[in-house]
């Protein structure tokens, strides 16, 4: 049997539907494909996308790359600032490149014109939270040449070695961000063990 096998549930009745602009909270009663009635809340939102920002320093040394995030910012869910790597909604009416370009312009103020290459981690989004919402997390490497106005007072960085992504692991604290960045680090360490 496959992991994605179809289970017939159907929905009984909604019983609550609440917008705001940020979201809907749905509640409804499903019945299952044993003919059990359950309720379930749900969020429907918009999906997110996060960029892994590279600046490449230098060409010829691989070493000499680092990781570029904004300043921490107040995060209203846990009542403090995090360290998070860039990211945001995914607009509507864009699609998730877009988004990830408006997003490096936005917390970074790269132009367009220092992305070497932006590369998708995945192209159909990761599923945030499968049974409390739609909301999918698409995910970008952004490789940056030389960014000639980056405002160094507003940037953090790691470098990319291994001492420098644990480094960074241990101060993230967004699961999601955790996830773009091991995903990374372990496709390029398949990289070098394929060499």
């Amino acid at each position: 049997m496959s992991p994605h096998s179809e289970y017939p549930w159907t929905i009984r009745d909604r019983f609550l539907e609440l917008h705001s602009r940020w979201m809907t909270l749905i509640a409804e009663h499903l019945q299952d494909h044993q003919g059990n009635v359950l309720e379930y809340w749900r969020i429907e939102k918009a999906d997110s996308v996060i960029v892994l920002p590279i600046q490449h320093l230098e060409v010829t040394m691989p070493t000499n790359r680092r990781i570029l995030l904004p300043m921490p910012s107040y995060r209203p869910g846990i009542g403090q600032a995090t360290l998070d790597l860039p990211g945001g909604r995914l607009a509507e009416g864009h699609n998730p490149q877009q988004s990830a370009i408006a997003i490096l312009q936005r917390e970074l103020g790269i132009e367009t014109t220092s992305i070497d290459q932006l590369i998708p981690l995945n192209s159909t989004g990761w599923a945030v939270n499968s049974s409390f919402s739609n909301q999918k997390l698409y995910a970008f490497v952004a490789h940056l040449d030389s960014i000639p106005h980056l405002d160094q007072s507003t940037i953090l960085s790691y470098p990319t070695t291994a001492t420098g992504i644990q480094q960074l692991l241990q101060d993230l604290t967004c699961l999601q961000c955790r996830a773009v960045l091991l995903e990374w680090w372990l496709r390029q360490d398949a990289r070098q063990r394929d060499v």
